[in-house]
């Protein structure tokens, strides 16, 4: 059978994400999306992802304090980002600094070490980068703090607001996982080769650096920058609905109810409601166009998707739009290596069949 773009084809089972987009719901290991973002942190819910069950405190504690020794940029990895071009993007950067690391002690099958460690890794090399890029000195972690914390820290050298905190957390929480998407299947297309671990993970950075995949939300960052300089944001936003304008932001391919995800961040930030002027901006906002689209458009089923509130936090915590696919992929980080361990489980090499149209 031929379908293009192996859409709604299965390549694999996985007891690791399960998304329900009738339902709107995703889930974890067995957790509900919203039940793991309330409760538990993003080192928390690595550790579910990767041992496929919540760790004891005793546990977590060596977890923790493992990841911590995996966070500081080796002299060799930092002479390695200043060696780039000046120019270079930011996912490329990741992208060539991930895969310099792939050295004789990845060349064996993966582990859960190795997957912590290239987790762990990638937002020091993102603010590593963005603070050479800016003249800026190099920021060590702090061991104070957890994985965002310190992600935060390390980009601006103060102590993280914990309202950006709590917001950027839930975010990085809810895109660390979900489904066969695109970049998953690039790392178990490269892992069923019985490839190290590096190479899979290269293999989907690269793929979530293409913009249909992992691209910066800045329909939806310019949709509120308007929204925010204008008085009746209710016209404004009615006008583009009956001028058959696109919403950035509502609706979603795959949830045809509400994305669970959305309901996770927005259950978060309105514990903030009054201490970010940005944050409260979004949520007005969006009730606006929801206001606006059951008015207008009864029973499309329109509702605000993760994209929406993932812009307006990373407008929140001033992160510029090439910031947004790098901190999409530190989270997603997690997921992949998640996916590259269970394929090394149970491995049969990734070989499709292609359909001869030529002459």
């Amino acid at each position: 059978m031929f379908q293009k773009g192996l859409k709604g084809i299965v390549a694999a089972e996985t007891k690791i994400c399960d998304i329900d987009g009738e339902n709107g719901k995703l889930i974890y290991r067995g957790y509900e999306i919203g039940e793991l973002t309330k409760n538990y942190s993003f080192e928390e819910v690595a550790y579910l992802l990767w041992y496929g069950e919540i760790g004891e405190k005793h546990q977590l504690q060596q977890f923790n304090k493992d990841w911590k020794k995996y966070l500081n940029l080796t002299d060799t990895t930092k002479i390695i980002i200043e060696s780039l071009p000046p120019n270079m993007d930011l996912m490329s950067v990741i992208r060539t600094t991930i895969s310099s690391l792939g050295t004789l002690e990845f060349n064996w099958k993966p582990s859960i070490s190795q997957a912590m460690y290239l987790t762990a890794i990638v937002p020091s090399i993102i603010a590593y980068h963005t603070r050479r890029k800016k003249g800026l000195a190099y920021i060590p972690p702090n061991d104070r703090y957890g994985h965002v914390e310190n992600f935060l820290y390390m980009l601006n050298g103060k102590v993280p607001d914990p309202a950006h905190v709590s917001a950027l957390e839930t975010y990085m929480i809810l895109t660390m996982e979900h489904g066969m998407n695109a970049s998953t299947f690039s790392a178990r297309v490269t892992a069923s080769t019985e490839s190290d671990i590096v190479s899979a993970i290269t293999s989907a950075i690269g793929t979530m650096k293409g913009p249909l995949h992992g691209g910066a939300p800045s329909g939806v960052i310019e949709l509120l920058n308007v929204a925010a300089e204008l008085e009746n944001r209710v016209e404004f936003i009615r006008n583009k609905i009956l001028n058959g304008e696109k919403l950035m932001g509502f609706g979603h391919r795959v949830y045809k109810t509400h994305d669970p995800r959305a309901l996770a961040l927005k259950e978060k930030l309105t514990r903030f409601v009054g201490t970010d002027d940005w944050l409260d901006l979004a949520m007005e906002v969006e009730q606006i166009c929801i206001d606006q689209l059951n008015e207008l458009k009864p029973g499309r089923s329109l509702y605000t998707n993760v994209e929406y509130y993932a812009a307006a936090i990373m407008k929140a915590i001033d992160f510029p739009p090439e910031m947004f696919t790098p901190t999409f992929t530190a989270s997603r980080m997690v997921g992949w290596t998640a996916h590259v361990l269970e394929q090394a489980e149970n491995n049969t090499i990734y070989r499709p069949q292609s359909i001869y149209v030529g002459k």
